[in-house]
């Protein structure tokens, strides 16, 4: 594995493809967040709000999108952390995580980061600070 802060301008992380999302992923999630509201569980609230079916928690794309930075933990931390929901995620679409590096610096390393779906479309966007220890 890659030292993180020998990453140069435009070079990724390793991408981590999820499984596909399922309705016990996100009654697990809500059960640990807290988070129960009804349209990220319950077929028949999403679609009374309006939704085509139960969507997951943005939070829990969110969360996963740090996995990226996890085996990294050795040598430093996400300082910041600003993401922009950019799309839905629903039951059974398969999530990859991205991070592009960007701005190196001598004690930390920026990123632009996203979650895509398996239509390429992205659902997170935003960037990430990395400062080693």
């Amino acid at each position: 594995m890659k030292n993180i802060m020998n990453l140069k301008e435009g070079e990724s992380l390793e991408a981590v493809t999820l499984n596909p999302v399922t309705r016990l992923d996100l009654i697990k999630y809500a059960g640990a967040s807290g988070d129960f509201n009804p349209i990220h569980t319950i077929d028949d609230e999403a679609e009374k709000a309006g939704l085509p079916g139960i969507i997951a928690h943005g939070m829990w794309t969110m969360g996963n999108l740090a996995k990226l930075f996890t085996p990294y933990y050795e040598a430093g931390f996400i300082q910041d952390y600003k993401i922009r929901f950019a799309g839905m995620v629903f039951l059974n679409d398969v999530i990859t995580l991205k991070a592009i590096a960007q701005d190196p610096g001598e004690d930390c390393l920026n990123f632009k980061v996203a979650a895509v779906n398996q239509d390429g479309k992205e659902v997170i966007k935003g960037k990430v600070k990395f400062k080693k220890y």
